[in-house]
């Protein structure tokens, strides 16, 4: 083979480990790119493709993750990961585990991790790399990088349980909540929805956004029920999609642009948690973006007009 099929073979991997560092699309497309820009530029061929491309695209994305958390600090409001509709690498033997970490509340739990310890555990607890492996990419010994691990399973087992792990309860859960949303049906809604639920966005102060996370079912519901006909009313649309590996959907304005994606985390038969990804740094790799100030006054304005 040659590198460019090499390396071609192996991109899906190293997105997807860079995507779980990164919690960015962007910069883990920017990762990729400057890892094959070394591994091109290499006289010698490695021993094991995958081994040094791994260990450059993990090393590339703590430099970046590290430049990065200033930048997350001073964030206007909740950060949220930047919504993946699709992870190109596919592992039938660790399915559950890729599944499961690419989600938004695996990769905010993620965010609590140091650069290290969130490398440590992206490649030896979802990708099932050796500890030899893990060593070499992070430039640490095994024995610390058995250390990093087992703290950063600590902070991830302290932080939440298991989604719901059959996929068909999740989808026709969320079914019937989008269902129940196009006909603003409060009661629907609310049974859906657990008795701690919140819903949160993310607009990064580059587009309209909830001042603070919405709380409880009944909070909820009404919220949703009143704002979606509205929209409606004004042809955004909503089409349901998975996003980052859970029950989702992505908004789109009258001429198709990307207005926002919500994720709908799932547990025991109910909605835990509603995130939306409003702003527009984070929607323009999945197609044109809306203009979220000009529909929010739009929305205003129809409230104020009769059906």
């Amino acid at each position: 083979m040659s590198k460019v099929e090499e390396f071609e073979e192996l991109r899906p991997l190293l997105f997807s480990i860079a995507y779980r560092i990164l919690g960015s699309v962007g910069e883990a497309e920017d990762a990729v790119q400057e890892t094959w820009l070394r591994f091109d530029g290499s006289a010698t061929r490695p021993t094991s493709t995958k081994a040094y491309l791994s260990a450059a695209v993990t090393r590339i994305s703590i430099d970046v993750l590290r430049s990065a958390r200033v930048r997350r600090e001073e964030y206007v409001g909740p950060w949220f990961p930047e919504p993946l509709l699709s992870d190109p690498y596919q592992d039938p033997a660790r399915s559950a585990e890729l599944a499961d970490s690419v989600s938004m509340a695996a990769l905010l739990l993620l965010e609590r991790l140091s650069p290290l310890e969130r490398a440590v555990f992206v490649l030896r607890e979802v990708f099932g790399f050796g500890y030899d492996e893990v060593a070499a990419a992070v430039g640490r010994s095994e024995a610390a990088c058995r250390q990093l691990l087992a703290r950063a399973r600590g902070h991830m087992k302290a932080g939440r349980p298991r989604f719901e792990a059959v996929r068909e309860e999740r989808e026709e859960l969320a079914s019937r909540f989008f269902d129940a949303l196009r006909e603003g049906d409060v009661g629907g809604l609310r049974e859906l929805l657990a008795a701690d639920v919140s819903m949160v966005g993310d607009g990064g102060g580059k587009a309209p956004q909830l001042s603070r996370a919405v709380v409880g079912p009944e909070n909820v519901a009404r919220l949703l029920a009143s704002v979606f006909p509205l929209m409606a009313r004004i042809d955004v649309t909503f089409e349901p999609h998975e996003v980052n590996g859970q029950p989702g959907a992505i908004f789109r304005d009258r001429d198709g642009k990307v207005l926002h994606t919500l994720a709908l985390d799932v547990l025991d038969g109910q909605i835990q948690t509603i995130r939306s990804v409003i702003n527009p740094d984070k929607l323009r790799h999945i197609g044109p973006v809306a203009d979220a100030w000009a529909i929010d006054r739009e929305v205003k304005r129809t409230r104020r007009q009769p059906n």
